[in-house]
C-alpha cells in the first residue's frame, strides 16, 4: 500500500509504512517499540490496557440503504447516522495521521468462494502481529495482486469525546460502514474487536449468498467426518476440538457454503487460564514464537503464571493455527 491510497482514505502526513511484516520483524517492532515482553517460550505477551475484552454495547452499524434492511437492528446491532460515522471517521484520520503506520492485508475465509480480503491499519505492531495471527495469511504471489473487500482503521488511542452528545454508551467506538467497506475502532486496544468485527460482517455477506456462518469450532476425523462445537465465548469450543485424534479446522468461527464447511480464520484465540501442559498439551505447546499472549502475568526470566487471574480472567493466546500439529 502506498502514500496515496493512504490519502485517499483521508490519512495524512504518513511517516514510515510497514506493510504485511514478517513474525520476526513484528517481533523485533514490538520490543523496539516497547509493547510488549517476551516470554521464555519465546511468545510476546502484551497487555491490552483497561479493556481486557470487547466492548459490545460500542457497537454501531451505520443505518443507510440497502445494509439496513438486512441487519436485525437491537442490543446487539445499534444504529449510528451516517453524520455521526463521519465525525468519528474524521476522529480515526486524525489519528493515524502523522504516525508510522502497520498495514496488514489477510483473508478471511479459507473457501475460495467465500473468502474476503481485508486489510488493517493501526499504529501499534502488536496489533498487526494479532491480525497476522488470527486470520488467513496471503502467499506472496496472493499479496502481489491484494485488493482489499473492508479496510480497518484501528485507531485505538483515539476516544469520543462527544458521545453523550451522540447518543452513544461511552467514549469507546467501534463503527461499521457496510455501504462503503469501511469499520473504525476507537479508545479500546483490545485485539478481539478486530476478530469479532469481521465475523459480524461475515454473518452479514455470506447469508446473503446463501451460505451459513457460524460461532462454533470445528474438526475433521479420519473418515472425513466433520464436528461442529457450538458455545458462547469462553464456554470452552477450543479445548474439545483441538483433539489429537481428529484435525482440527478451526476453533471459533466456521462457514458452510456449497463446498462445505471452512474456517475463517488462520488462527486460534484460545483462553489460558489454569493452562497447563499435561490437561492441553497442543494448546501448550502452541504458545511459542508467533504466538500472542493478552493479559496474563509474568515472573522471574520470562516464565507465564497461567493461575494468576489479577489482571483479568479474559487472558488469552492468539497463535497460527500451523501451532496445532494435527490441523
Amino acid at each position: 500500500m502506498n502514500l496515496t491510497e493512504l490519502e485517499d482514505i483521508g490519512i495524512k502526513n504518513v511517516g514510515k509504512v510497514y506493510h504485511n511484516l514478517s513474525y520476526d520483524e513484528l517481533i523485533k517492532h514490538e520490543l523496539e517499540n516497547g509493547e510488549c515482553t517476551l516470554t521464555k517460550k519465546g511468545a510476546t505477551a502484551v497487555d491490552t490496557g483497561i479493556f481486557t475484552g470487547r466492548s459490545p454495547k460500542d457497537k454501531y452499524f451505520v443505518n443507510a440503504d440497502p445494509s439496513n434492511k438486512y441487519i436485525a437492528w437491537g442490543d446487539v446491532n445499534k444504529k449510528i447516522s451516517a453524520e455521526v460515522f463521519a465525525e468519528l471517521l474524521a476522529v480515526a484520520q486524525e489519528q493515524l495521521s502523522n504516525k508510522d503506520l502497520y498495514i496488514t492485508d489477510v483473508f478471511c475465509g479459507a473457501s475460495a468462494a467465500s473468502k474476503k480480503s481485508i486489510r488493517f491499519i493501526s499504529e501499534i505492531a502488536w496489533q498487526s502481529h494479532f491480525v497476522k495471527n488470527m486470520f488467513i495469511r496471503p502467499t506472496e504471489s496472493e499479496l502481489e495482486v491484494f485488493n482489499s473487500d473492508f479496510t480497518v482503521l484501528n485507531a485505538c488511542k483515539a476516544v469520543n469525546e462527544k458521545w453523550e452528545e451522540h447518543g452513544m454508551n461511552s467514549e469507546v467506538f467501534v463503527l461499521f460502514d457496510v455501504e462503503n467497506n469501511i469499520a473504525i475502532i476507537g479508545g479500546t486496544w483490545y485485539g478481539g474487536e478486530m476478530k469479532k468485527g469481521i465475523f459480524s460482517m461475515m454473518n452479514y455477506w455470506l447469508p446473503l449468498e446463501g451460505k451459513l456462518a457460524m460461532h462454533c469450532a470445528a474438526n475433521v476425523g479420519k473418515d472425513g467426518d466433520t464436528a461442529l462445537f457450538f458455545g458462547l465465548s469462553g464456554t470452552g469450543k477450543t479445548t474439545p476440538s483441538t483433539d489429537p485424534q481428529r484435525a482440527l479446522i478451526g476453533d471459533d468461527e466456521h462457514g458452510w457454503d456449497n463446498h462445505g464447511v471452512f474456517n475463517f480464520e488462520g488462527g486460534c484465540y484460545a483462553k489460558v487460564i489454569n493452562l497447563d501442559e499435561k490437561s492441553e498439551p497442543e494448546i501448550y505447546n502452541a504458545i511459542r514464537a508467533g504466538a500472542l499472549l493478552e493479559n496474563v502475568v509474568m515472573y522471574g526470566e520470562g516464565e507465564v503464571d497461567y493461575e494468576d487471574g489479577s489482571k483479568t480472567d479474559n487472558r488469552r493466546a492468539s497463535y497460527p493455527i500451523e501451532h496445532i500439529d494435527n490441523h
